[in-house]
């Protein structure tokens, strides 16, 4: 069920960028979480918005692939919405992203990338990366209460997430999960 009166929350980095402790972390939260959704889904270029809005109504929070791509639907659609941008270097997230999808290629990652294996293609999606930072932080311009930059490889932790979502934290330490891929 819905927590009711409270902001969706809409987790907008990509994969690989701390989303899978995030992820936890809202869950211990209390917030009813979904993603990644129509992953696999031959057609999600014109599913997307359709699943989305759909699950929007379902759900609390929302994480992995394809809500980094649609924040700015989601933006306009839930006004009053906390928005999540985890980061990481580029050179570690490709690193990171070329391990654990090697050659295989999902029809999510080729509507985002352009191609749908990041093996080879290195510069797209490096780029692509980098873009998605750059375009969250244009649309969310003076908008501090809306967006948190979330670094979990840099330290942040429950005191940062939950102040930013006016919550009290659940757990002493902050989870650090898929940490050896961190390395």
């Amino acid at each position: 069920m819905s927590m009711l009166n409270t902001p969706k929350v809409f987790c907008i980095g990509f994969h690989k960028t701390g989303t899978t402790s995030l992820n936890y972390s809202l869950e211990k939260l209390g917030y009813k979480l979904t993603g990644p959704n129509g992953v696999d889904d031959p057609n999600i270029s014109s599913n997307v918005y359709k699943m989305c809005y759909e699950l929007a109504e379902q759900y609390d929070a929302f994480a992995d692939n394809p809500w980094p791509i649609v924040y700015k639907e989601m933006d306009e659609r839930y006004p009053g919405s906390k928005f999540i941008l985890t980061l990481r270097s580029v050179d570690e997230w490709y690193e990171s992203i070329s391990r654990h999808f090697q050659e295989t290629k999902t029809p999510m990652r080729k509507w985002i990338y352009g191609k749908g294996s990041p093996v080879g293609n290195e510069k797209l999606y490096k780029n692509r990366f980098l873009r998605h930072y750059d375009e969250v932080r244009e649309h969310f311009a003076n908008r501090e209460d809306d967006l948190l930059e979330f670094n979990l490889v840099g330290g942040d932790g429950w005191e940062k997430l939950c102040s930013f979502l006016s919550k009290d934290p659940v757990e002493k330490e902050f989870p650090h999960l898929n940490k050896g891929k961190y390395k």
